[in-house]
């Protein structure tokens, strides 16, 4: 009887042991969606080719975010290509259309002559370029209005600055770069009209050494609150607030967290959401090519305390009463109510 009750219990395990290894070998469900229903796969696939590595630039972090978040929630086939020199980029493109992705996304002035270049050869493959304007009917274009939480950043220093002197670290003296200073600047005056704004130029987007170098010089002159806009140079800015006990700010994504004692804030830009907003209309079919642009309305930029939450305490140095008169800047910018102009559109 004995031996019959383990020859039993052998053979429950084993179609136990079958089942359960019969749903790890074949392929994965898909996620619950809402009220618990499976999301049914998408078969379409997308790819993030990059124009360089994303450890460099926190910009393209953001966008490998959105696309995983989008290929996660809408249950897309997503991949992210880090390209390592201009040519290797060229060479990424060409590989994802061989690899027929149904959507090929990319991202900033960089990309630029290498997409033309294939978009124009292949009329019936779909592009998205995150950052910059690619004319073509085949290439949706995303931008964003930088100026217009460039315009809120410049207010808040102005109301913030104890010694009327902010200084800004900037990428490079190209036009580019007039949507950072150029209304960082009108805000600054429009807050605190006796306020003194340096502006020095790192010559790109990648050398934290020279930034951190310009940082210390404008503290030299008197600066209490610099703004990092030079992208991965930021990192130096950063590094010399900590040594020289000054405040600073950061661009694309909130650094707060990582130094709350000098870094008070930061102008985000939303590149996360440009690129899962992009997937989310790629799948349900309202996709389009042509150029669209994300500003403070849409979320698409802003600051931290007052555009976007943050888990970051506020800095004394900016104080409360500061944080609700640039939130009252943002609704008149929302409404229409303050109206502000791209430096690159004016003559």
């Amino acid at each position: 009887m004995k031996k019959w009750l383990l020859l039993i219990v052998a053979f429950v395990l084993v179609i136990a042991g079958c089942a359960s290894n019969k749903e790890k070998d074949g392929a994965s469900s898909p996620s619950p969606g809402a009220g618990g229903s499976a999301a049914p796969k998408s078969d379409k696939k997308v790819v993030l080719v990059l124009p360089e590595k994303i450890g460099v630039n926190p910009f393209f972090q953001l966008m490998d975010e959105g696309v995983k978040k989008a290929g996660k929630e809408f249950n897309v086939t997503t991949k992210t290509v880090e390209s390592t020199d201009p040519n290797a980029f060229e060479q990424n493109l060409r590989a994802a259309l061989a690899d027929k992705y149904d959507l090929i996304i990319t991202a900033t002035f960089q990309a630029e002559d290498a997409l033309k270049k294939v978009a124009a050869e292949n009329p019936k493959q779909a592009f998205t370029i995150i950052d910059t304007v690619v004319d073509l009917p085949n290439v949706r274009s995303v931008s964003f209005r930088e100026y217009e939480s460039s315009y809120l950043l410049g207010a808040l220093a102005g109301l913030s600055t104890k010694k009327n002197v902010v200084g800004m670290v900037a990428a490079a003296d190209i036009p580019l770069i007039k949507k950072w200073t150029t209304p960082f600047e009108q805000g600054l005056k429009a807050t605190n009209p006796n306020a003194k704004f340096l502006v020095n130029y790192v010559g790109g987007f990648t050398d934290p050494v020279k930034a951190k170098e310009l940082a210390l010089l404008q503290f030299g002159q008197g600066a209490d609150f610099i703004i990092g806009a030079s992208a991965a140079g930021d990192f130096g800015v950063f590094e010399a607030a900590k040594e020289k006990n000054f405040f600073t700010s950061g661009q694309d994504m909130d650094h707060t967290s990582k130094d709350p004692d000098h870094i008070v804030m930061s102008q985000i830009k939303s590149t996360d959401v440009a690129a899962y907003e992009t997937i989310k209309e790629f799948v349900n079919g309202s996709y389009k090519a042509g150029a669209i642009d994300y500003g403070l309305k849409e979320k698409g930029v802003g600051l931290p305390f007052v555009t976007h939450e943050t888990q970051t305490k506020l800095n004394p140095f900016i104080t409360q009463e500061t944080i609700n008169k640039v939130k009252e800047l943002n609704d008149q910018i929302v409404s229409g109510k303050l109206v502000l102009q791209n430096p690159l559109a004016q003559k």
